[in-house]
Parts: C-alpha cells; structure tokens; sequence
C-alpha cells in the first residue's frame, strides 16, 4: 500500500513519494498568538499532528515545523490596549497555545520558530528578491511584483487579470504606489509605538507572507515535502509563499499542499459579531480535549465540519465506548487465570489483522480519519464478543496493545487519565480546614501534598482558600 494525498495543487490524489527516502519535513502554518486558540485554530493543529503521527507510524523520520505569528497588527493592537509590549503578549498567549496543545495531544513542532527571531533571514531573502528582479523597494515599503512570477496562481487556480478586475478598489486606497495593485508587501516602515527591526529599506517589520517562506527554508532547506494549514490560507498566505520561494530558490517549493476546510458553529460561520465565537479553553472547561479530538477526527479534513453540542456528546460517547473497552480489556489481562494463549485464541487473534489493514487503508486514502475510526470500533466490537473472563492474559493483553497503537497513531488515548474533579478538590480543602481548625496541621500538609501531586495549587488567602490547576 502506498499513502495517497490529494494535492490542492493538482485538485487531485498523488501517491506521496519523499524528497529523502525515510523522511518527511513538513511544514504547518501556526496561530497568530495574540489570544487563546478558538476551535477553527484547532482543527488543522489535530488534522497534521495525525498525517505526522501516520507517516512515523509507517517508519517515516518526520521534520514538523510550526510557527508562531509573534508580530502583527493585531499583536500590536491588543499590546497597545493593555499598555504592554507586543513581546508580553506574544508570549502569554504562546504558552496558553501550548497548553490547550496538550491537553488535545497534539505533539510538540520538531521546532516552533517564532516570526521575530528570524528577521535576518527575511531581510536577506528580501534582498535576494530584489536583486533578482522580484521586488522593489518604494519609501522604505518593499514589495514584490506578482506578474513577474509567470506562475503566480497555480495553487489557487485564479487568474491574475481576474484578480485585477476584482482588486481595482486597491487603486484608489493609498496603495497606488504599486506598479501593480496585485504586489504585495515583504517589508513595511514602523508606524509610531509599533516594534521595529532595522534593514536596509527602513526600520520597520516584515510583511506575514514573507516570514514562513523564510522559517520554512532554513528549518526544512529550500524544499519540501509537504505544506498544509487551513482553506482559508490558499489564497493569498501559500499562494505568496510559493512566489517568494520559487523566485528566491528557483525550484519547486513544496510538492504537496494539504488543506482543511473550515469549522462552521450550530452551522454557522464562526464570528465574534455572531457570539459563536467558541476558544478551545472554553471548550475545555465542558469537555475533556481528547473528546473534541475525536469530534475533530470524526469527518474527513477537507470536508466542513459542524460544531454542536449533539455531535460533541456522541463524540464523549464513542471515545467512552473505546476507552471502556481498553478498560475492560486490561482488567481481564489482570484478572486471567491462563497466561498463554490457546490455539483458538492464537487463530481468532490473526482475524484482528483485518481492522488493522482496514485502518491502514483509511488513513492511506488521503488520511481518511472517519473511516480509521470506523476500524478501531470494528476492533473494540471484536474484543467486547471475544473477551471473557476465561480468556488468557496474552490473548486479552494483545486485543488491548493493538487497540492503543492505533488510537495511539489518531492521538486518542485509549486508557482513560484519571481526572481529579472539582468536586473532589472541594470536598479536600473542606476537610483541610476542618483539619486545621482541629489544629490536625499534619493532616492539612498531607491533603496540600495530595492535592499538589494531582496537579491542584492551594493559596491560602484572606478571603479564604483559592486553588488552580498547575
């Protein structure tokens, strides 16, 4: 079998063939960080951490590279209304981004560049672009010029006169600077209370396109095995991206672009003007983020996806069935009387080989998640029937192995975590303050550690005892 992705490129599915045998560099487009991540920001992270998660499941060596947009005007705005630096903000909602990354199981980038940290590689292909002819610099404002790269639409599939046509608003919008109203921008001058790096144009920052053709060159080299982010990047973010590499590089960028479409709310467009505007800390707050995993994972990538309530609570019930069918599976593994297999078993054992090659045939047709898990409830239906308390330990303990490792490939955790619930955490620091009121202090410090070992901080206050997850 091979993998087969479907290329936004060619609007179709390509057998995936590596620059590098055994290896995949990859590059995913990350958030802009100046709030916490909303659920259409989800989607894509737990889309390409599964492809990732598939191609080293098959043996791949996977270079994954993600940024962080540390610098835009929307950074600038929210720094400029809490009176803060643009670094403040970039890097409070850096480490929230990384926390509702984990608590979806989304793995770690091989690297996270942030934009910032790499403006000297932004100036130095920006000068590349103008001395090949590509750009051009105009009181400090560089721009590139769209009709020189012959290929300019490609991705998108646009014609650049009917973009023209479109865009002729562009000319009387103060951009009539422009030899062209389709250039965009590669660098800007600061504006006042703006961050600004120098360069040889003006002090100023780089434009967005520019900033991932830049990180994804000198963390993956100058070509790629696969680009992907959300629908909405097509046009102009990849688009750009391919005109500023393919002219700076002069070969191929990327050879396979993958893209997810887009989250609609109660079927909805999300919006802040509509008030369906749902973060994934919200979310969190409702739901385990293993559940909107799974509810992410339910529907093929590039189909739209609704986000409602009924579908987040069959989404708790499917994972709850297989995660109660792990947890049956281990106690029967702790509970067998047998250790070693019976030859029935060994032979009903090679029948699960058929869920496996029917996951692996989902996620080869261009990572067809529904299906994938569609096999593993075939599997967990298998082991419901064929499990009993008769069953050995190694017949039992190999249903359950397969069952993690391919929850393991989709990032759905099989064994429940052990969540400590606020309830519980109530009814610890009520019985800590009866204890110390006792003056029982031993009791009050052991509950403390308790707590602290589940990850729970106590704050002894004036107005009482406040506590928050570590």
């Amino acid at each position: 079998m091979s993998i087969q992705i479907y290329n936004t490129l060619s609007k179709r599915k390509e057998e995936f063939k590596p620059l590098e045998p055994g290896k995949v560099k990859m590059y995913v487009c990350g958030p802009t960080v100046y709030n916490l991540i909303h659920i259409g920001n989800a989607r894509p992270m737990i889309i390409f951490d599964t492809v990732r998660r598939y191609m080293e499941y098959k043996g791949y060596e996977v270079n994954y590279v993600s940024n962080f947009t540390d610098v835009d005007d929307k950074i600038i705005a929210k720094a400029n209304e809490e009176g803060v630096t643009a670094k403040e903000i970039s890097e409070r909602y850096i480490a929230e981004c990384k926390k509702d990354m984990a608590g979806m199981n989304v793995k770690p980038a091989t690297t996270h560049p942030l934009a910032t940290e790499e403006i000297d590689g932004m100036i130095d292909m920006i000068s590349t672009l103008i001395e090949k002819g590509y750009a051009y610099n105009v009181n400090g404002t560089v721009y590139f010029r769209t009709r020189r790269f012959e290929e300019y639409g490609k991705l998108s599939h646009k014609n650049l006169d009917d973009l023209r046509s479109g865009n002729r608003s562009l000319l009387v919008t103060g951009e009539d600077q422009k030899e062209d109203p389709l250039d965009f921008v590669l660098w800007k001058p600061k504006k006042e209370g703006e961050p600004a790096w120098e360069s040889p144009w003006s002090d100023g920052r780089p434009g967005w396109h520019i900033e991932c053709s830049v990180m994804s060159k000198k963390y993956l080299g100058e070509q790629i095995d696969i680009h992907a982010g959300g629908e909405d990047l097509v046009f102009p973010h990849h688009e750009n991206e391919i005109a500023q590499s393919e002219a700076c590089n002069g070969k191929e960028f990327a050879k396979y672009w993958m893209h997810n479409a887009f989250l609609n709310i109660d079927n909805h467009k999300m919006s802040k003007s509509l008030g369906n505007f749902r973060t994934v800390r919200e979310i969190s707050e409702q739901y385990d983020l293993q559940i909107l995993r799974f509810f992410m994972l339910s529907a093929h990538y590039r189909s739209p996806l609704n986000f409602s309530a009924e579908l987040m609570e069959a989404s708790k019930n499917g994972l709850e069935r297989i995660q109660n069918a792990a947890d049956n599976l281990r106690y029967m593994v702790e509970q067998a009387k047998e250790e070693s297999m019976t030859d029935a078993e060994k032979d009903n054992l090679a029948k699960t080989k058929e869920f496996v090659t029917a996951f692996e045939t989902a996620m080869e047709d261009d990572f067809n998640t529904a299906d994938a898990l569609a096999a593993i409830f075939e599997l967990v239906k298998f082991a419901n029937t064929n499990v009993s308390e008769a069953s050995s330990a190694e017949f039992a303990g190999a249903l359950l192995d397969t069952m993690v490792k391919l929850c393991d490939v989709l990032g759905l955790k099989a064994v429940k975590t052990e969540e400590i619930l606020d309830k519980e955490i109530e009814d610890l620091i009520a019985e800590r303050q009866e204890a110390r009121k006792a003056k029982n202090f031993a009791r009050a410090d052991e509950i403390r550690d308790e707590l602290l070992a589940k990850g729970i901080i106590l704050k002894d206050t004036r107005e009482g005892v406040k506590w928050k997850r570590a």
